[in-house]
């Protein structure tokens, strides 16, 4: 069920997925997703390992609030467009401790992926009392900015992604869905219909307009961050990162694991962009082991 919190008059769509009285697990979606794009099945492994998780909606995503329209054309111009953005880094870093506020979570594990693991690093180094571990999965480094970060992206997955034109229709809607999966996905995995539907029936559920909203993704990457670096992040810290991803380039990886003191860098062969179901079990147990290390040194801390 649907519940939404504040951050000023942002409202952030959030979710209880279950496994009340295991670790706080908040999971982070990436550009322009929903929390509807979490595999059921990943969430189960996650469940069955003893976290309690909840999922949110960042802003311009979802059911959160979507701001106005602007003219900043396409994701990409946005990422080096030097011009006043809508909101800031640290704004979607505030969003997410917004949704632990609401959760009742004086601290938490967060897990993001893709843009959300960008937002989950940002907010270990803006809140860092309110982190007990970090996994960022699928991402970029916090410490490039503007079109630095174009030297991680894959640039030819970039315009196959724009290009995608489905009718906004049911079933126009699946299909987008399937083609974003496939091209997200590593050469070689298979992705059909049965490892998308059920994210398209959620949106359709829930009126959510799904990945088609271009200019919110836009608004969403060009967020500018004016915060501190990956060196501040105290919290134990996971990176996860396929070998075969078609966007981000594993150097992204190999550069944040570098930049956080004593992170884990975990790849991942014959692995994409997407969620698979064949890595949901590694990345659980990686959380798991993660998130023990984590209770640990913050157990050691309080005795």
């Amino acid at each position: 069920m649907t519940r939404f919190t504040l951050n000023g008059q942002i409202r952030i769509a959030f979710e209880d997925l279950g496994g009340a009285g295991g670790d706080p697990l908040l999971l982070v979606m990436g550009l322009g997703a929903s929390r509807f794009w979490w595999p059921d099945g990943l969430v189960s492994e996650l469940l069955s390992r003893g976290f309690h998780v909840a999922a949110y909606d960042q802003r311009d995503a979802g059911e959160s609030t979507h701001l106005p329209d602007r003219r900043d054309g396409s994701p990409i111009r946005a990422l080096v467009h030097r011009g006043a953005p809508a909101y800031s880094a640290e704004d979607l870093a505030d969003d997410a401790v917004a949704v632990l506020d609401a959760l009742g979570w004086e601290r938490g594990h967060l897990f993001g992926h893709s843009m959300g693991g960008l937002v989950a690093q940002r907010t270990a180094i803006r809140h860092p009392k309110r982190v007990l571990s970090l996994t960022s999965s699928s991402a970029v480094p916090s410490d490039a900015g503007g079109p630095s970060v174009l030297r991680y992206v894959r640039l030819g997955c970039l315009p196959r992604l724009a290009r995608l034109h489905h009718p906004d229709t049911p079933q126009g809607n699946l299909n987008m869905a399937v083609a974003v999966a496939r091209l997200l996905a590593a050469r070689g995995q298979h992705v059909d219909e049965r490892d998308v539907r059920d994210f398209v029936d959620k949106e359709a559920a829930h009126q959510v307009a799904g990945l088609r909203d271009k200019k919110a993704q836009s608004r969403q990457i060009g967020a500018r961050w004016h915060g501190g670096v990956l060196a501040e992040i105290a919290a134990p810290t996971l990176v996860l990162h396929g070998e075969g991803d078609p966007l981000v380039r594993p150097s992204a990886a190999h550069d944040l694991a570098d930049a956080v003191p004593g992170a884990r860098l975990r790849t991942l062969p014959g692995v994409g962009h997407f969620l698979t179901r064949d890595v949901w079990a590694t990345c659980a147990d990686e959380l798991r082991a993660l998130a023990d290390r984590a209770n640990e040194v913050d157990g050691a801390a309080h005795r």
